[in-house]
């Protein structure tokens, strides 16, 4: 191989281990990019889960781990980094690339007993995520409602990157909300024997 294409070659491999180096970057949250050109918005949820517990119960099911002491089951998962009375700002991680990787948040979450836990975006792979736990009373129960906001930088490239992450996102959550509808409901009935 000539000169020229030794060059060629490692232009190309330094090219595609930069775009791989971003790429596994942004995936993780080290590398945040918030630029706020071509943003654009798409909705989270809603999700919607009926739980046979108190609203009370569900509510310390969601809160506890940010606002008391964070289970051993949770450590791998969740640290909150402050706490404050209302509001905490926490670290979560998630499982990604079949648990090869880790991708990493950061959000402040607020409560408003008994019936909203807001959460926040501060570090992510999107610039930008809003989410709410909404608590209502029904005759059942409670009726927990998850709903939220993604935004993404870079217009139509953005948008797709924002598909991608929303998925993950909203599965997280489903799992999320499955596991508060166990334990709250699981409450609920050892209080009643």
């Amino acid at each position: 191989m000539n000169a020229r294409g030794l060059r060629s070659a490692a232009w190309t491999i330094g090219a595609g281990g930069s775009l791989a180096a971003v790429y596994l970057g942004m995936v993780t949250g080290a590398v945040p990019v918030d630029v706020g050109v071509g943003r654009r918005l798409r909705a989270l949820g809603p999700q919607t889960v009926e739980v046979a517990a108190p609203r009370e119960t569900v509510f310390d099911v969601v809160a506890r781990p940010y606002l008391g002491r964070t289970p051993r089951a949770m450590r791998g998962k969740l640290r909150v980094l402050e706490r404050g009375g209302d509001m905490v700002l926490a670290k979560h991680w998630t499982p990604i690339a079949g648990g090869r990787l880790r991708a990493v948040t950061v959000e402040t979450v607020r409560f408003t007993r008994p019936e909203r836990a807001d959460f926040r975006l501060v570090r992510g792979p999107v610039p930008y995520v809003t989410e709410s736990f909404l608590l209502a009373e029904t005759a059942a129960g409670t009726r927990l409602v998850y709903e939220g906001q993604l935004g993404t930088d870079f217009w139509r490239l953005g948008q797709r990157w924002g598909a991608v992450v929303a998925e993950r996102w909203e599965e997280t959550v489903a799992a999320s909300l499955a596991s508060v509808k166990a334990e709250a409901e699981r409450r609920a009935q050892a209080g009643e024997r």
